[in-house]
């Protein structure tokens, strides 16, 4: 059996591509498309990694749909812009709730190992970049480094993530440094 040979950057997408809520002093997805925005200077991080040569998936949470807060034809709305407006090759949500107990919903890697399988990702070659200590618990789990940017502090939730940036270009502007070239990273 051959070793996978492709890369990787896992993206979180609430406070990491677009600007996130907040509500009752937590950080929340939008709660309307007219309100979807994405961050400042995302569009030419992403369009860094893809040049890299990076495979780029982005693996979301989205338990209000479990919830009954937020319909999934919204979330939908949202995916499509940034499948629209950013390179990236897939993205994977998890419409459930913690009391659901499955296998996709962050912090477990299920959302990183389905699209491991699926695009022949090398692990120890990937990065899991969020805001969140699920997004850094659910990387660490599916054997990537991690880097977590924002200033969002979740106290005795935290987990060390390989790094802490600011935000997803500075992220970007890290993994370029831990990759050797251009050429490692071409399937």
């Amino acid at each position: 059996m051959t070793k996978p040979s492709r890369a990787a950057v896992f993206l979180d997408r609430d406070g990491t591509l677009n600007r996130s809520e907040y509500r009752d002093g937590v950080s929340s997805p939008p709660n309307s498309l007219e309100d979807f925005e994405l961050l400042p200077g995302v569009r030419e991080a992403v369009e860094r990694l893809k040049d890299a040569g990076f495979v780029l998936v982005v693996v979301t949470n989205q338990p209000e749909i479990a919830r009954g807060t937020q319909s999934a034809s919204v979330v939908d709305a949202m995916n499509d812009v940034v499948e629209r407006e950013l390179a990236v090759d897939a993205v994977l949500v998890c419409p459930h709730d913690d009391g659901d107990e499955c296998e996709c919903r962050k912090p477990k890697p299920g959302m990183l190992l389905q699209a491991m399988k699926r695009f022949d990702i090398d692990r120890d070659r990937s990065f899991m970049v969020g805001d969140r200590w699920r997004d850094v618990a659910a990387g660490r789990a599916a054997g990537c480094r991690t880097v977590q940017v924002g200033s969002i502090d979740e106290g005795a939730q935290s987990v060390a993530a390989t790094v802490r940036r600011v935000d997803l270009a500075e992220a970007v502007s890290w993994i370029l440094t831990q990759e050797s070239g251009v050429s490692s990273l071409e399937a």
